[in-house]
């Protein structure tokens, strides 16, 4: 799984983050999947390479400005580029009636069909590489995070087969689909060459006061993405708080719950350097994290129980 970083401030976007956008994909697919569309998030598409065409569903986690306010562009674009396949936007309510509203007053006609999905509390639904749930948030309005699950899936030990005696070609193919062969006298059974990897387990939180929301969801969870907006001395020293989330919060939870690994974004515009954020996460969380920049990929893997999580090269992209 590839994990795109295209918007990484909180609030407002500055000279190097543009607001919240992330954006998924798995490995030998073309689809990808879009987490919240702030303003200029077709600009960071164009720069990571992710083309509208292969766009599956958009999921919005609420309706504040930083996390929907690019939807409309995208959706336009969508249009001028003739793309007609359609497509899914799962959001709260309400922001069907906001792009319906666009759409008349700008007599834009999409030519697709544009299916609005609204969110509840425990809402699921299944794709072909992995399901979701949505999970509500502690936030000003009505929020989610999504628990993603990927689906049961087998590689094939070529290199076994090759080794036993199966020349690389067509047989190989029959063996994946679980289907025995027969070569030279010699069985291959499918069973002795398809290893199932470990599903991967992750979620993308909204904007969110208590990571500690979650719960049970967060046992043992592979990858957290969540907002880390503030240190808590910053946090500790504002006059009008806000229900977001501080680092030695966020930390202190994921640590509680074992959480394998934790990826922080929505960082507030005020910090220039993340380095006290980063030192705070640190001595909470008891493991290493990483803060999100825009465009970085991650690649998340689990081939075995223990998930392997790494910032990929720009070559590797």
């Amino acid at each position: 799984m590839r994990i795109t970083f295209l918007g990484t401030s909180g609030g407002k976007p500055t000279k190097n983050r543009n607001c919240s956008a992330v954006a998924i994909r798995f490995d030998n697919q073309k689809n990808w999947y879009l987490f919240d569309a702030a303003e200029g998030t077709q600009r960071r598409l164009l720069q990571a390479g992710l083309k509208l065409s292969g766009l599956e569903a958009i999921f919005i986690t609420h309706l504040h400005g930083d996390h929907c306010f690019g939807l409309p562009g995208i959706l336009t674009t969508r249009m001028l580029d003739k793309i007609e396949t359609p497509l899914k936007v799962f959001a709260p309510q309400g922001l069907k009636n906001m792009v319906a509203s666009w759409v008349d007053i700008s007599k834009d006609h999409l030519g697709y069909e544009l299916e609005w999905i609204t969110l509840s509390p425990e809402y699921e639904i299944n794709f072909k590489e992995f399901s979701l749930k949505a999970i509500p948030m502690l936030h000003s309005i009505e929020c989610y995070g999504f628990y993603i699950k990927t689906k049961q899936k087998s590689v094939l030990d070529s290199e076994s087969l090759q080794k036993d005696g199966l020349p690389f070609g067509p047989l190989f193919g029959k063996i994946k689909e679980g289907k025995e062969v027969i070569y030279n006298g010699r069985r291959y059974l499918p069973s002795a060459y398809l290893k199932e990897l470990e599903r991967i387990r992750l979620i993308i939180a909204g904007d969110n006061a208590d990571a500690e929301i979650m719960g049970e969801s967060l046992k043992d969870l592979d990858l957290l993405i969540h907002e880390c907006t503030y240190t808590q001395e910053t946090y500790d020293s504002l006059e009008e708080k806000f229900l977001h989330t501080t680092a030695t919060a966020l930390g202190r939870v994921c640590k509680k719950w074992g959480v394998k690994n934790l990826i922080a974004t929505h960082i507030s515009p005020r910090y220039k350097d993340t380095a006290p954020l980063l030192k705070e996460l640190r001595e909470s969380f008891g493991k290493e994290p990483f803060i999100a920049s825009d465009l970085q990929t991650y690649i998340l893997k689990k081939e075995s129980k223990e998930p392997s999580l790494y910032l990929c090269e720009p070559s590797d992209r």
